[in-house]
């Protein structure tokens, strides 16, 4: 899986799936999933039956990257 870029990160809907987060963090798939099932994931994950979700925001925080700043310096 190849990892994320920066100016991809500022596309991201609300809520991704656990490959796009794992993507973002340059983890495989797999990793992820078995992080996520130990409850070991780096970030917090919602669980919805048997997906899981990972809120933008936490994973933004967990990279270190301000949203609102990434935003304002891709309209300048």
């Amino acid at each position: 899986m190849q990892s994320m870029k920066y100016t991809n990160l500022a596309e991201l809907p609300t809520v991704v799936d656990i490959k796009t987060a794992a993507s973002a963090l340059g983890l495989s798939r797999t990793y992820a999933y078995e992080l996520a099932k130990n409850n070991q994931f780096p970030c917090r994950i919602i669980r919805i039956g048997s997906t899981y979700r990972v809120p933008t925001a936490d994973l933004l925080s967990l990279l270190g990257v301000d949203r609102l700043r990434m935003d304002h310096a891709n309209t300048e």
